[in-house]
């Protein structure tokens, strides 16, 4: 069975098919030409779905999978959240976004305050459009420790932990993160439909 995968993200397309070992998980740019899709949606619920059926009506009575995610800080009224993928411009690298975090966290005297990420996963299917979502709680702190992971991962401490997922291995990662979360859920449905 093939998943496709709706998303050009080098790191999350490893995380998924690491995921998914028992499936054959394609990122969707390699079926067909890679295309501008509009998340204008209010949540991450509404762009991963919105991701999913832009896929789907390309290729149709398939599986695809689309994740959106974020990192929220409480303390600085929830941002970057939906914006997280470019909380630092349209074009803006993952480095450039975790900067321009710990630039925000300075600015406020912020040296660690509570955090979490959120996944929502969409999964658009011959028999309908379903959703589930992972948390994952912590701290982000004011500087980048590690080197491992993607995104805001050197940054964010997860609760229990004392290293940031940049310096955690790759293995404990997968156990804890909001997205391994979301998949396990998405798992199910998708062995329930097949």
């Amino acid at each position: 069975m093939k998943i496709i995968l709706a998303s050009s993200n080098k790191g999350k397309i490893k995380e998924i098919k690491k995921f998914f070992d028992e499936f054959e998980v394609i990122p969707y740019t390699e079926l067909i030409k890679s295309f501008e899709i509009e998340e204008n949606g209010a949540s991450f619920k509404e762009n991963a779905v919105i991701k999913a059926k832009a896929i789907y009506e390309k290729l149709p009575k398939n599986i695809v999978l689309a994740d959106d995610s974020g990192i929220s800080v409480p303390a600085l009224g929830g941002v970057p959240g939906i914006y997280s993928a470019r909380f630092a411009g349209a074009q803006a690298t993952d480095k450039d976004n975790l900067y321009k975090l710990i630039d925000e966290l300075k600015k406020n005297k912020l040296k660690k305050t509570p955090a979490f990420y959120t996944a929502a996963i969409a999964l658009a299917t011959p028999y309908g459009v379903y959703t589930t979502h992972g948390f994952m709680h912590g701290d982000v702190i004011d500087e980048a420790r590690g080197d491992k992971g993607f995104g805001y991962d050197p940054m964010f401490i997860p609760k229990g932990f004392d290293k940031t997922l940049g310096e955690l291995d790759g293995e404990i990662k997968q156990k804890i993160s909001h997205r391994s979360k979301a998949l396990e859920f998405a798992k199910i449905i998708i062995k329930t439909i097949l």
